[in-house]
């Protein structure tokens, strides 16, 4: 009996041991696991501002989180003292002023560049020589007025942008008293400047835009590409009251129309888009013009140009030309809306804007 006494005590404490054994081995401290810091890679940055006697909007992603806006207002305003028509000391001003000026900064030379390129793929229909035109049909300060066509054959003579030379150093007028407006082309530019100094500091994904033209590079905070509106071709017509939505696929956009700037005087409406051959406003069915091309500026230009020209002459320009794309709403005979479309353009818009 002592024996088994002896036995039933040893299993106990073997028993009372292993649980111990077990229990410690459930209850042991877990080895710490280091936590890894959260990295946001779409950080999204918007900001608003004026420029151009408009406004911008500038959204884009920075891993670190980076705002530039100080440093592009800061860029805006020295884009603007090379090109604006409205500081009586900027460079346009004072070539304007007189018949030659050197290059201080590299905007002007950028532009006129560009602007030739158009004009000659144009046929002319892109002048930034227009100006004066634009002014005596009443698009300037002087308020709306109907012209006599002595005045507006005097004013023609003074309109041709191949009567304008430059080189690396200078630009110069062949013929005293030409005027020089980029308002038609310069928002693109400027669009494009900002877009090319986010893309130096790094950033891959972005969206830039300037009274309505813009610019797209990479994707949004969702992944995909960024969708911009096009607005109804209708006077009365809000901001959000859209048309179509166009998704960028790193390309630059811009849109031109008639059917908000005009007035009517002796029941003839008045556009805003002055013909440079004939100093007369334009009379055709298109009522908008949206261009796609690799950078802003040209899609700007353009958009301008295929406004002078009209709907028939559009198309055909646009189907002779691989490096833009168009999407154009026009007026039919019983009053409904037509569209072209490129065709590369079709996979990248969408009419269900609800």
């Amino acid at each position: 009996m002592q024996s088994n006494a002896r036995k039933n005590i040893i299993y106990s404490l073997v028993l009372l041991a292993m649980v111990a054994l077990v229990y410690s081995w459930r209850n042991r401290e877990e080895p710490a696991i280091p936590e890894t810091e959260h990295v946001n890679l779409d950080l999204k940055i918007n900001f608003s501002g004026q420029t151009m006697g408009t406004s911008y909007q500038i959204t884009y992603l920075d891993q670190e989180g980076r705002n530039f806006q100080t440093e592009i207002d800061s860029l805006l305003a020295v884009f603007n003292q090379s090109l604006s028509t409205y500081i009586p000391d900027s460079e346009l001003s004072r070539f304007n002023a007189g018949d030659t000026l050197n290059f201080n900064l590299p905007y002007l030379p950028q532009v006129l560049e560009g602007s030739k390129k158009v004009f000659e793929l144009t046929g002319g229909a892109f002048d930034p020589t227009v100006g004066p035109l634009v002014n005596s049909w009443g698009f300037g300060p002087g308020g709306p007025q109907l012209k006599d066509s002595v005045e507006i054959n005097d004013l023609v003579r003074l309109v041709g942008f191949d009567q304008i030379n430059w080189d690396q150093n200078q630009v110069r007028k062949e013929v005293s008293g030409l005027y020089l407006d980029f308002s038609a082309i310069a928002k693109g530019q400027g669009v494009d400047v900002i877009a090319d100094f986010l893309l130096e500091k790094g950033i891959e994904n972005l969206l830039v835009e300037i009274g309505g033209e813009l610019v797209a590079r990479g994707v949004n905070d969702k992944g995909e590409l960024w969708k911009v509106g096009v607005n109804r071709p209708e006077e009365e017509a809000t901001a959000s009251e859209l048309f179509s939505i166009i998704a960028l696929d790193n390309r630059g956009m811009a849109t031109s129309g008639n059917y908000r700037n005009f007035y009517v005087r002796d029941s003839i409406k008045i556009s805003h888009t002055i013909n440079p051959k004939t100093g007369y406003p334009v009379t055709h069915n298109l009522l908008s013009a949206t261009v796609l091309a690799k950078d802003c500026m040209t899609a700007d230009a353009f958009a301008t140009a295929m406004m002078v020209m009209g709907t028939e002459e559009a198309i055909a320009l646009a189907n002779r030309l691989d490096e833009i794309d168009v999407f154009l709403i026009y007026s039919q005979d019983d009053g409904s809306y037509g569209t072209y479309l490129s065709e590369r353009l079709k996979p990248y818009v969408s009419f269900d804007v609800d």
